[in-house]
């Protein structure tokens, strides 16, 4: 029985070890785990609830010009924080809050009353001016901060404005390449964290802890100043001039399908975006406006019947009596009794809607709508930027002959700018259909180095190179000797079409005396570096032609933007047809060498500025062979030999 009893305390002896043993391993394996691997993890959250975060916010990237021209940019405006609970005078606080700021009292005692470990003075006390901030800083406040900030700032006002967007006071992208871009612009906040007790006293044994802000990439854009502004330039005059409902001009260089400038009117300043309606900046007209483009559509059907060989522009002739009927609709041309006998190369050069009839006839439904797809229309084009729209186009199956025939003269189709430039571009650059694109590189902001480059995107080969010159030499004619005349430069050889699109009103039929008129056009014609379109929308005081208010705004805007790029001027050229009101162009004499005394046998018709003594011509500006308006001044250097 001794015995018995004996096993039985050693067994109770045993199991309690053994049970302590157990109670001792968790016990040191939780405070392993604990120290080991809870320890980063626990410091964190004891570290967060005694923290207290000064946010810094990152730079924003500067968006650029392709010659690094700022047109976005970022300007210092500090920010108040408080911390409620450093706060032991609140009254005297919140009124040397509200003196300086111009809050009132009674917001800025509530502000700094809050239950919160920081709170931010808004909106009177965000993003103020270095003036206000150092008054805060003077005044030296208990719990009161000032965190460094920045707004966002267009140097340049209401230039290239739709493009650009704006950003809010978070600086947040909200509009245009702000927006589309937020990501590369935005960059990454820091802070300054300082530890404080549960009654918000700061934690002198406890080092604050820096976290430097990541600022966001710049961006360089594909547009080039000069050329912006010269389009801001003739906008405003055609503002001024027409009063229209709207207009727009857009210029691409057809080999990449890089855009050089884009801009529509109304337009606005990113700065005051508020005092103006939605519908003003959050449409960018050149990728968002959709309307039946007219006659600059007409490229698209001579260039599918050129590609199928189903036209020879010198031997095929048309007869334009003035109409022409299709499925028992009848169909008249612009002009009043037509054309009568023509080429169709004078089809092109007249803009004869008849003429463009009969080339989609002969192509047929099916023929034109594939190239009309091919060349872009019906679909975005991919530019990188927000609001694209794709247009409207027939249905196949419901094309009948009318549909056929209007769809050929730019009549019942609906398109966008941006469509119609890079679907001429593609016409006139060798046949190839670029995506549009204004974003030309990310770089680093400290150093100026390309991050990322983007490269132009080949969509597809629409035409033969063969085609593509056929139409060059066409359109070259159509701006020398057609209904483009009025864009022709002199020096230059310039190509284009005119359009000129009735608009359709609420209740579905054209409106009279309102209409769309505009011009795209390219240059040098043998050798494209640019195309230029411009919409003009209802312009008012003035006949409503495409070659009347367009064709002159893109011929100034080729002219100047071509000197601008340096390309040089050329001579072999068609000569420009002239026709009344018209006047030729003076051709500049050479007069270097000769004697003063002989100038007036030379200068009939041209003003002079003489510079210098002497009784010998020894340089002149313009230039010999150079022409210009007749009555214009040309300036003399006189000497001695």
């Amino acid at each position: 029985m001794k015995r018995i009893t004996n096993m039985m305390v050693q067994r109770r002896i045993v199991t309690v070890f053994l049970f302590a043993f157990l109670v001792m391993a968790i016990i040191i394996f939780r405070l392993g785990y604990v120290q080991f691997i809870w320890s980063d993890f626990l410091i964190a959250q004891a570290e967060e609830l005694w923290s207290r975060d000064i946010v810094f916010e990152p730079e924003r990237g500067k968006i650029v010009d392709r010659n690094e021209e700022v047109l976005a940019e970022n300007i210092s405006a500090p920010t108040v924080m408080v911390v409620p609970r450093q706060v032991t005078k609140k009254e005297e606080t919140a009124q040397a809050l509200s003196d300086v700021l111009g809050m009132s009292y009674q917001d800025a005692l509530t502000a700094i009353s809050k239950n919160e470990r920081i709170v931010r003075l808004h909106p009177e006390g965000r993003k103020i001016s270095e003036e206000k901030a150092l008054a805060v800083q003077t005044l030296d406040l208990e719990g009161v901060y000032i965190s460094e900030d920045s707004i966002r700032h267009y140097p340049n006002g209401a230039y290239l404005s739709h493009v650009l967007g704006f950003s809010g006071i978070d600086n947040q992208g909200l509009t245009g390449l702000e927006l589309y871009y937020e990501d590369y612009l935005s960059g990454t906040p820091g802070s300054l964290s300082f530890y404080s007790d549960a009654k918000g006293k700061r934690m002198p044994q406890m080092a604050d802890k820096y976290t430097a802000p990541v600022d966001g990439y710049d961006l360089q854009l594909t547009t080039d100043n000069r050329v912006q502004t010269i389009i801001e330039r003739e906008l405003d005059i055609a503002e001024e001039k027409y009063n229209p409902d709207g207009a727009i001009a857009i210029a691409v260089n057809p080999k990449d399908g890089s855009i050089l400038g884009m801009s529509s009117r109304p337009n606005f300043d990113p700065a005051n975006y508020k005092e103006l309606s939605a519908e003003v900046y959050n449409r960018n007209l050149p990728i968002w406006s959709t309307y039946e483009p007219g006659s600059t559509f007409k490229i698209i059907t001579l260039a599918a019947a050129l590609e199928e060989g189903l036209v020879d522009l010198l031997e095929d002739e048309y007869i334009d009596d003035g109409d022409i009927e299709v499925g028992g609709t009848h169909l008249h041309c612009w002009k009043s009794g037509g054309h009568g006998h023509q080429t169709f190369l004078e089809v092109v050069q007249n803009s004869c809607n008849p003429g463009f009839i009969v080339l989609g006839q002969k192509l047929g439904k099916e023929k034109l709508f594939s190239y009309i797809d091919q060349f872009g229309f019906g679909e975005k084009t991919g530019v990188d930027l927000q609001g694209e729209a794709t247009g409207i186009l027939f249905d196949l199956e419901n094309v009948g002959p009318v549909e056929l025939a209007t769809t050929s003269f730019g009549q019942g189709v609906s398109v966008t700018p941006i469509q119609q430039v890079m679907a001429v571009s593609a016409a006139v650059n060798g046949g190839y259909l670029y995506e549009p694109y204004v974003a030309k590189a990310f770089l680093d902001p400290i150093t100026g180095e390309a991050i990322e480059e983007m490269e132009p995107v080949l969509k597809d080969r629409v035409i033969s190179s063969e085609t593509s010159k056929e139409i060059r030499e066409t359109l070259e004619s159509v701006v020398a000797v057609g209904t483009g005349r009025s864009a022709y430069v002199e020096g230059y050889r310039v190509g284009g079409k005119t359009g000129t699109a009735q608009k359709v009103g609420e209740n579905g039929r054209y409106l009279e005396n309102n209409h769309i008129v505009s011009f795209i056009g390219f240059a040098p014609a043998n050798d494209p570096e640019i195309v230029v379109y411009v919409a003009v929308d209802n312009p008012k005081n003035v006949v409503q032609f495409g070659g009347v208010v367009a064709a002159p705004i893109v011929g100034n805007i080729i002219d100047d933007s071509l000197r601008a790029l340096g390309i040089p001027k050329q001579k072999d050229g068609l000569e420009k047809e002239y026709q009344w009101p018209d006047t030729p162009l003076v051709e500049v004499p050479d007069l270097i060498g000769l004697n003063k005394k002989d100038l007036q046998q030379y200068l009939l018709s041209l003003q002079v500025d003489v510079v210098g003594e002497g009784d010998y011509i020894i340089d002149q500006a313009p230039s010999a062979g150079e022409k210009i308006e007749e009555g214009s001044k040309i300036r003399l250097v006189l000497g001695n030999k």
